[in-house]
């Protein structure tokens, strides 16, 4: 049985069936892992952020969503890689639908291959998908196959004489374990809100439980019957906002079939499931989880002993977390703010104002009633200005020069910059709520941050980690912490609890960093 794990509750639960295509496991090679002395890279002075090399072999997710016209795949993919709309990269004369690269500027981490259903109105799309995908098994590079097929059907409603198959679709399940060998696929039972309305104007009781036995009878075993009772991994979900279900368990359960199938040798992160993660902007802790294997590869595992990070200062190590991190996020961000010198210092400055034995001498902000965020309904205009209760840049900040090995406790001040940059880009994603296509302001960065940096959550973390003081330099103990702390049950709650707090205030607009 295929496992997902759904990370808020959705408008109709439902009872898991999943469904399997005969996925087995393929290896990816990866490079070894680095010995601390290749920490240091061709660029002179720098460090070599690890996303670097991961996104350089697969610089894409790629995904084939199969149905035909009207399933709803385009709602479904602007929602969950976070688009407004996808283009072909390159128009090739006599080139088939089903092979136009279609990307979007607000994601540059997926590809997407669309292809209609098997109705007969689309005559031989059937040999042209089959075509397709033996031809991306093929492909010498990992960049160029498919790694993740969508199946698309829409939910019949069989009162209305509705049908869930086409001949051309019986025929492609029948043969879908040969066809699609194993590349994880998942089926997609698409515009649930309609059986939804139609349920309830029927005045069905438990709605749930009519909901999960329509699907299971009308949905499920006749595709298991093409599939000669075969487990299949299956969602169904509404796009409808109104009725929205199901995104959060397809990315997961794509993100898990993806991992198992797209495995690395000595637990190396493998550059298709980093790329999987960064493309979908459903599920924050997919990117999380993300982002602390990248970690776990090279440089959170060095945090416990100076010798791994020779000769360089504070802010040379953290900048190139920073940018590992920032980078397993993906947020649209055209002005690249993200890894700006800007944010990167704010960051640096939280860590040194939250943490009282590096604390730099206080610096007097003292902002309005206006710009506070005192739980109290104030009303905020448009030209309101964020104030962060810092001052530009990090001439106050004492330790940042220093090189690694002198500064003392050093693997505290590692673990709050990463679990307070984790922290505040998890209030930002959610602060973007459902417009992640919209390019990223200062304005929303710079709340993400003043409503971390104020919050109970915060202190909390920051006295865990100051409490936090392993024996001896165990780097796993280190990196487990770490893990602990940017996964705490609770999280998502305190996300929630964080963001109400955080007055209307209109994202759009992109004000500077720092008044004067």
């Amino acid at each position: 049985m295929c496992r997902t794990a759904s990370e808020k509750c959705t408008v109709i639960k439902r009872g898991k069936v999943d469904i399997t295509l005969e996925v087995s496991s393929q290896s990816v090679s990866t490079d070894p892992a680095p010995s601390p002395h290749s920490l240091r890279t061709a660029t002179p002075g720098g460090l070599k952020p690890t996303t670097e090399d991961l996104i350089e072999q697969c610089p894409r997710f790629r995904i084939l969503v199969i149905g035909k016209t009207g399933a709803g795949k385009s709602s479904l993919i602007n929602r969950i890689f976070g688009i407004k709309d996808a283009h072909a990269a390159h128009d090739k004369p006599g080139e088939a639908e089903i092979e136009k690269e279609l990307i979007s500027p607000q994601n540059e981490r997926f590809i997407l291959h669309d292809s209609q259903g098997f109705e007969p109105a689309e005559g031989s799309n059937y040999d042209i998908v089959k075509s397709f995908i033996e031809v991306r098994k093929k492909m010498p590079h990992i960049k160029d196959q498919l790694h993740a097929v969508w199946l698309c059907f829409p939910v019949p409603i069989i009162e209305n004489g509705e049908r869930l198959l086409e001949d051309g679709a019986e025929k492609f399940l029948k043969e879908s374990s040969k066809a699609l060998g194993n590349i994880p696929t998942v089926v997609v039972f698409t515009k649930c809100d309609y059986l939804v309305a139609h349920m309830q104007m029927s005045g069905k009781g438990d709605l749930e439980a009519e909901m999960k036995q329509y699907l299971q009878k009308h949905c499920v075993e006749p595709i298991q019957k093409f599939l000669e009772g075969k487990v299949i991994c299956h969602v169904a979900v509404s796009s409808n906002p109104k009725c929205e279900q199901g995104h959060d368990e397809l990315t997961n359960l794509t993100y898990e079939r993806v991992s198992e199938s797209f495995n690395s040798q000595s637990n190396m992160v493998s550059p298709v499931p980093f790329a999987a993660a960064g493309a979908q902007r459903m599920v924050p802790t997919v990117k999380i989880e993300s982002s602390i294997n990248v970690g776990k590869q090279r440089y959170w595992r060095a945090l416990a002993t100076s010798p791994n990070f020779p000769g360089f200062t504070m802010l040379e190590c953290l900048s190139v977390i920073h940018t590992d991190i920032v980078s397993a996020w993906n947020f649209y961000d055209p002005s690249g703010y993200l890894k700006s010198k800007e944010f990167r210092d704010m960051m640096v400055n939280v860590v040194d104002n939250a943490d009282p034995a590096t604390k730099s001498p206080p610096v007097s902000t003292s902002p309005t009633p206006r710009d506070t965020y005192s739980g109290v309904s104030i009303p905020l205009v448009a030209a309101t200005v964020v104030i962060l209760p810092f001052v530009a840049g990090l001439a106050l900040v004492r330790w940042v020069n220093e090189s690694y090995e002198r500064l003392q406790n050093v693997h505290q001040t590692f673990m709050a910059y990463i679990v307070d940059l984790t922290h505040v880009l998890e209030i930002l994603f959610a602060l973007k709520g459902n417009e992640k296509e919209k390019g990223l302001t200062r304005t929303a960065i710079k709340l993400a941050i003043k409503a971390y940096f104020e919050s109970s959550w915060m202190k909390n973390n920051h006295e865990l980690i100051r409490q936090f003081k392993p024996t001896i330099a165990d780097r796993d103990v280190i990196v487990e912490k770490i893990q602990a702390l940017v996964l705490a049950s609770g999280r998502e709650t305190r996300v929630i609890s964080v963001v109400k707090e955080i007055p209307p205030v209109d994202l759009e607009r992109d004000e500077k960093w720092y008044r004067g």
